[in-house]
């Protein structure tokens, strides 16, 4: 009988070290739930509608995801939520079980009775990519949810009682949002359906759900203010579990209903808990990355994991969605929602075009489907509404990247015809900019960072207009892509305001930042006197040389890390002036390479991975920003990063995994980092494909062919390029 056990154990033992290790197990959701990362946590699958999890009482700056690590409240379990953004907005269509009969309101924290709220037990907490549970201990309920790209499932197991629930709430949003018109009503006595239409962020949401009981509900009531809580009654015994099934919809209820029919027939939780960590392998399977730091792992996974929850799909299973224009529409293309394009155009899109280029041109059609119905591409676009958030045309460096890449699944002469209807607007300050040739600082609030992001957006343009041989409009967005030397100040050696007259802002101080209220945007003089990607030459040609740029470069790490004024809490993550909690600051560590200096950008690129990462709720150095936080982690930690918009290649780093194979159009291409160690940053030398590499940077069109870049690491700095 030993002898058995023996080899059953040993057999055990083969299995599970010839088993793989699943790649979800290596994604921890909860980096980022706590400080500024503003990360949702829930249940979703990747770029899904549905993102269900909890939503906690308070719903203040920390909480714009709904959930934040150091408050243990939850007021329900809502089927959309924001996942790192700097304003709060969503939390749709929310489901609570209670038992007795709470107060039908959102509550307080020092009141445990003022609202339909429970604590929760953190200690019991468990978040996995496609699965979320937590115990409510106010009411002894153990909620479980999972979720298909349209619909979520809820499970939840309840203590014997006569006065078990499960409540709707179509109130909640809190100060993020107002409910506008709200309806429910049963159909039978085990579904319900209904809307939600809300003003807030989203100029005008609407939501439409059906929700469906694995058990009928003895009794259906309407609660709370205006009527917007529905009730639905149950006696359970101990340890009985009901399951709720909710489709969602932009469009319609039947909408909703199809969704469900389509894509959650069935009553299986475990099942559909197991097609989300499914769903979650295939994608997080896009990179494979092999490390002996389980830290760095853990980080890299879950950042793979954070930018894919969005853009989040937007149209039904039938193909109807609701147009930028408030009309309802079909296409048999799947269509986005949630851009958050200032923030992503820099990694997070150009990640998307290497790991999943069908999304990516879906993406693009998206973006040129809501310039046929509002007049111009996306700003920042939330729920089918333009919120014009954030400064510049920023969906033109993503439109534009598409088009030099060759990305399919849109019309790329149709998308530049969206770039140049975007360009040639009046509004948000292009009509000053026409005027003058820069916008004045005394006529339009940010006029820098609005000048600035114009002129990058119109290199994108330019090199979109050369590789669909437009001769002439690059010519034109060319030279207009040069207007930030017009505020280029060669006696300081910043980028700054400069009013009708063609002079100067004073007085000056770069260290100064006033949140919505200033030359810049979210930053200072400091950091976006470097956003100029697209024409590093030129911008050389301003400083007198390489040199002399240089030097001003080094000087923006040894400033000191002080912010006067009323700045935006999004300047954090500081290196001297450099501030790598926002996005302003993501490029800037590669110019070093592109100016012949690697070696400062390995040392500062490796300090901000390993100093500005972890792997602890507080694990990132500001907001998630819908994946572009993680996304410059991504690239930086394969080694490589795409500086000037839809330039279409990636400028070396320093690579911290020691293999990496990346799915990508031409099969796999495979990066080997030979001898890499926490000492051996520097880039020693390159082989592409067994052949000698001397460029500072590889091109997208190599990587997407598939193959082989061996990266030779040192501990000594080296130029492996030609100047």
């Amino acid at each position: 009988m030993n002898r058995l056990c023996n080899i059953l154990a040993l057999c055990s033992i083969i299995l599970a070290a010839c088993t793989p290790e699943r790649l979800a197990d290596k994604v921890d959701p909860l980096i980022g739930s706590g400080g500024h990362g503003h990360v949702f946590v829930g249940a979703s699958v990747p770029f899904g509608m549905v993102q269900l999890g909890p939503t906690s009482i308070s719903q203040e700056w920390d909480w714009c995801s709904g959930y934040h690590r150091s408050e243990k409240s939850v007021i329900g379990f809502s089927h959309t939520h924001l996942s790192g953004t700097g304003i709060g907005d969503l939390f749709d269509i929310t489901i609570m079980p209670v038992t007795g009969e709470p107060a039908y309101a959102r509550g307080t924290l020092d009141a445990p009775d003022s609202g339909l709220w429970s604590p929760a037990d953190r200690s019991k907490e468990i978040a996995e990519p496609g699965y979320y549970a937590v115990p409510l201990t106010r009411y002894g309920i153990m909620a479980e949810l999972t979720a298909t790209p349209r619909t979520g499932m809820h499970r939840y197991t309840f203590p014997a009682t006569n006065e078990a629930a499960i409540v709707i709430d179509l109130e909640n949003g809190g100060c993020w949002d107002r409910t506008t018109e709200a309806f429910v009503g049963p159909e039978g006595n085990a579904c319900v359906s209904g809307y939600r239409y809300s003003r807030g962020w989203a100029r005008e949401q609407r939501v439409y759900f059906v929700a469906q009981f694995s058990k009928p509900f003895d009794k259906f009531e309407l609660k709370g203010r205006e009527n917007m809580y529905a009730r639905l009654s149950f006696s359970t015994g101990e340890g009985e579990r009901i399951l709720v099934k909710v489709g969602i919809s932009p469009v319609s209820i039947e909408g909703a209903r199809l969704a469900l029919q389509e894509e959650l027939p069935h009553w299986d939780f475990d099942s559909t808990r197991k097609a989300a960590a499914n769903a979650w392998e295939d994608a997080l399977s896009r990179i494979r990355i092999t490390t002996d730091d389980k830290k760095c792992e853990r980080i890299f996974y879950t950042a793979m994991y954070h930018a894919m929850m969005a853009p989040v799909l937007f149209s039904d299973t039938d193909g109807n969605y609701r147009g930028a224009d408030g009309n309802i529409h079909n296409s048999p293309q799947p269509r986005y929602t949630n851009f958050s394009l200032w923030d992503t155009y820099r990694a997070k899109q150009p990640l998307m075009t290497l790991i999943e280029p069908q999304k990516a041109g879906d993406f693009v059609a998206s973006m040129v489907d809501i310039c046929d119905k509002q007049g111009d591409l996306p700003v920042w676009h939330l729920w089918g509404n333009e919120t014009n958030c954030m400064v510049g045309d920023p969906a033109i460096p993503v439109v534009a990247d598409a088009i030099v890449k060759e990305i399919g699944g849109f019309d790329r002469e149709k998308a530049f015809e969206a770039i140049e209807k975007t360009a040639e607007q009046d509004e948000r300050g292009k009509g000053l900019r026409k005027k003058y040739g820069y916008i004045p600082c005394n006529m339009f609030n940010e006029a820098v960072a609005y000048e600035l992001e114009y002129a990058l957006a119109d290199g994108a343009a330019a090199k979109a207009a050369a590789a669909l041989g437009k001769k002439s409009e690059e010519e034109l967005f060319t030279e207009r892509s040069h207007s930030y030397r017009r505020l280029f100040d060669k006696e300081r050696g910043f980028i700054r305001g400069v009013d009708s007259l063609g002079e100067f802002r004073e007085p000056f101080n770069p260290y100064y930042s006033a949140h919505r209220a200033d030359d810049y945007c979210e930053g200072n003089a400091w950091q976006y006197t470097w956003l100029v990607p697209h024409d590093i030459e030129g911008y050389t040609a301003c400083f007198g040389g390489r040199n002399a740029l240089m030097a001003r470069l080094d000087s923006l790490f040894l400033a000191p890390s002080t912010i006067e004024g009323d700045p935006s809490p999004d300047i954090s993550g500081m290196i001297g002036q450099f501030a790598h909690g926002n996005e302003p600051s993501h490029h800037i560590l590669y110019l070093y390479t592109m100016l012949g200096k690697p070696n400062r950008t390995a040392e500062l690129v490796r300090r901000v991975m390993e100093e500005l990462y972890n792997d602890t709720p507080d694990g990132l150095s500001g907001n998630e920003d819908m994946g572009q936080m993680s996304a410059w982690y991504i690239m930086s930690a394969l080694g490589f990063y795409q500086v000037e918009p839809a330039g279409a290649r990636y400028w070396f780093g320093s690579p911290i995994i020691d293999k990496a194979e990346i799915s990508v159009e031409g099969g796999t291409f495979t990066i080997k980092t030979i001898n890499n160690s926490k000492q051996n940053i520097y880039i020693k030398r390159i082989l592409l494909n067994g052949k000698e590499y001397t460029l500072p940077y590889i091109l997208h069109s190599d990587i997407v062919k598939g193959g082989t870049l061996t990266i030779e690491m040192s501990d000594r700095p080296a130029l492996w390029y030609d100047l």
